[in-house]
């Protein structure tokens, strides 16, 4: 076992991951922690484990840890209570201001270790404390339950903007919370929040950051990188992003994170990066930021700097953080993406805002969560909302009020209809691990970051490397003999695959009934044989094979759901139709290029404008080689257009603008009469298609007249035996 050198000073982060239980909320809400209960990661048990301890009255940290010999990673980690052991006494030679007395030997602590199946079991627990506990009126003065939230830290720098001192804005934050235990933080870490935000600004590290991104960028003309402000002493923002960030983007940018964690107490880096989901559902960078200003117009100007470097193609979905300046930006750079805030984030300021509640109701947070992640239709989430809301006498709760006005934007209910590359739909977490886990903590400066950041990279690249060997070389177990399946395992990388193994496998406990047939489309209504009170309907049409579950599994995460599978079983739908196949989840999502109909417009910093130039012509460079390389005829025409191409560009250099015009005329003539050529040679081969096509259709007309002609002979011959019949009869 080893020490976490960041241990003392590094408190739980409630902001970056939330946790869900492995039970129903409804029937046996967890909200004691017991040996042998199990979580999805390390984060999970933490923040189960310090949300406890806020109820309890008592504070906690991470203490030692253990890591696999095998890959270095922790397999292995010990919670403890923040008063646990003792101070080292300090060095005698050494002056030092005397410090109060907090370590007390505490024994209470939590164990978890990681399983084969990678799940996090409690293997050790221990609840007495050797001390007092702190009462809930108190509890948030406890070092691991504070934090100064986004809606706090909005209005900290306007009342910081107006000249006024932490006395008066914690005043202000007393009253518009209700008391000092509403606010979630103290005094001091109001100042110290304060104080930080004043020294957001590069400062030296400036010029190692820019000699960074300039080295860079003439290292490979595609890394783009941009600055706000004057880029010698910069106080406005930095962004920048890399070849392979830009790349990847054209593959998995349908939907993106703005990861703004570093910002708070916990880490004090003014770091925020862009990222997404690549097929494997790793995290994927997009670009980084240093936001050394947080004003509307500064997000705005990020925001529009990042989207120049991705080609301007706005992604489908965006998960941020509630913060109100964040939304604002967002509603005007990305009008047409759907925007949601960090469910998880959510639940951290529900327990800040609604202390006195969790305390003095222990099943209330069971049933909030309950109430947000498990019901399955809008009607369902009201009334279990206004329920809610009544039981616990919080319909004058103006917090309660500001988010169900926002919830189209958090609760999972009203997002089911848009992508957001998840895998599991009804889980309580809709975060996902940070990129840059691991690699930043509160002593990080910029020098340390732009070293951190390349570690990052070389790791996310290696894990994804790893991934594609494993879904290469390693044919998963086929659990049916669905041809289906084989399909999928065939298409798919590993991860997704077990996603789609999983769904499909349920489907043998799952009935689908006809409730309504309307010719072409038929509504089935679904459900497992024990649970027929949680049905779904799945409209199906049957001559597209194209159907449509209530979950929205598939629309949220591109992967179909076990209901609308249940119906292609009834219904003898063998493979996959194509278009519940996305190409982002499978193995060669990575090839050819997605074209978006948007071009590459050069950014006016003249620090980013080679780039952009740059990567606009690769992108309309592969255009063509797609197109060109699909026959013969095409890849003539296509190597014509390219000779003639370094002609023109060879004429450029050495002439200059004004004299190449000439030749640029010409050019174009000859580009015209290849053109027309083409043209020519395509109508002549569609006009050969064309008699082709009719030659078939005479025989195949010739064919039915035979058949029709025998038809009729044979209709003669039962009428004539039927006429003799009668005649047989009548004698």
């Amino acid at each position: 076992m080893e020490f976490d050198p960041d241990s003392d000073a590094t408190t739980l982060d409630l902001e970056s991951h939330d946790y869900h239980y492995q039970h129903s909320f409804a029937s046996d809400p967890i909200l004691e922690p017991f040996q042998g209960l199990e979580f999805d990661s390390e984060q999970s048990a933490r923040i189960f484990y310090n949300s406890y301890a806020r109820r309890a009255g008592f504070s906690t940290r991470v203490s030692v840890y253990q890591r696999s010999r095998r890959d270095g990673s922790i397999i292995c980690r010990q919670i403890v209570c923040s008063r646990q052991g003792f101070r080292r006494e300090p060095n005698e030679n050494r002056s030092k201001r005397q410090r109060t007395i907090t370590r007390v030997g505490c024994k209470a602590q939590l164990t978890v270790k990681k399983q084969t199946s990678g799940k996090w079991l409690v293997t050790k627990l221990v609840k007495e404390h050797n001390h007092e506990l702190v009462p809930p009126d108190m509890v948030h003065r406890l070092r691991s339950h504070r934090h100064v939230s986004g809606s706090a830290r909005s209005l900290i720098h306007t009342l910081q903007a107006a000249g006024m001192g932490p006395s008066e804005i914690m005043s202000v934050l007393i009253r518009e919370s209700g008391g000092i235990h509403n606010v979630g933080f103290t005094k001091v870490d109001c100042q110290n929040y304060m104080s930080s935000s004043r020294q957001r600004t590069l400062g030296c590290g400036g010029q190692v950051v820019f000699d960074y991104l300039r080295q860079m960028q003439a290292e490979d003309h595609n890394f783009f990188y941009a600055v706000q402000g004057d880029c010698e002493n910069s106080t406005g923002n930095v962004f920048w992003a890399d070849a392979n960030s830009r790349r990847n983007y054209n593959y998995f940018g349908d939907t993106v994170t703005f990861d703004t964690t570093y910002r708070t107490n916990r880490y004090r880096v003014p770091f925020a990066p862009f990222t997404g989901l690549n097929h494997h559902g790793q995290p994927v960078l997009f670009g980084c930021s240093l936001l050394l200003n947080e004003s509307e117009s500064s997000f705005v100007w990020l925001f529009e700097t990042w989207l120049a470097a991705m080609s301007r193609r706005h992604p489908i979905s965006i998960t941020t953080d509630q913060d109100r300046i964040i939304r604002t930006a967002i509603a005007q750079v990305f009008p047409e993406t759907r925007h949601r805030f960090c469910k998880c984030n959510v639940f951290r300021e529900a327990r800040e805002q609604l202390s006195h509640v969790y305390h003095s109701h222990p099943n209330f947070e069971a049933e909030f969560q309950w109430c947000i992640n498990l019901t399955d239709t809008i009607d369902e989430f009201e009334t279990c909302w206004e329920s809610l809301l009544r039981g616990y006498d919080l319909e004058q709760s103006e917090w309660l009020q500001s988010m169900y006005e926002a919830r189209q934007h958090w609760v999972p209910v009203y997002l089911r209809d848009v992508f957001f590359g998840e895998m599991y739909i009804m889980q309580g977490s809709d975060s996902i691990s940070s990129y840059f886990d691991g690699y930043i903590n509160a002593s990080t400066n910029v020098q340390i970051l732009l070293k951190q950041y390349e570690n990052a990279i070389a790791n996310r690249y290696e894990k994804e490397v790893k991934a594609d060997y494993d879904t290469i070389n390693a044919l998963p177990v086929l659990k049916t003999p669905s041809p289906m399946e084989k399909q999928a395992a065939d298409l798919y990388t590993r991860k997704i695959f077990t996603k789609f193994q999983d769904e499909l496998v349920e489907t043998l406990a799952y009935a689908a009934t006809v409730i309504d047939d309307m010719g072409s489309t038929i509504t089935f209504r679904v459900a497992k044989f024990d649970e027929d009170y949680k049905a779904h309907l799945i409209r199906f049409n049957v001559f597209e094979k194209r159907a449509s579950c209530s979950c929205q599994m598939f629309e949220f995460s591109g992967i179909i759901c076990r209901h609308i599978l249940a119906v292609f079983r009834v219904t003898n739908v063998l493979t996959l139709p194509s278009r519940y196949i996305l190409k982002r989840w499978t193995k060669n999502a990575k090839s050819g290029v997605i074209l978006d109909g948007h071009h590459c417009r050069p950014f006016s910093n003249s620090l980013g404008s080679f780039a952009a130039r740059s990567g606009s012509l690769c992108r309309e460079a592969m255009k063509y080689v797609e197109d060109g390389a699909r026959s013969e005829h095409l890849y003539n025409v296509a190597i014509n257009a390219l000779h003639e191409a370094v002609k023109k560009i060879a004429a450029a250099k050495e002439h200059g603008p004004a004299d190449v015009q000439d030749t640029i005329i010409e050019g174009g003539r000859e580009q015209h009469k290849l053109c027309c050529l083409d043209e020519d040679r395509r109508i002549q081969d569609l006009t050969i298609e064309l008699e082709h096509a009719s030659e078939r259709c005479e025989a195949y007309r010739a064919k039915l007249l035979a058949v029709l002609k025998d038809i009729e002979e044979q209709r003669l011959k039962v009428s004539v035996k039927v006429e003799n019949v009668r005649l047989n009869l009548k004698e």
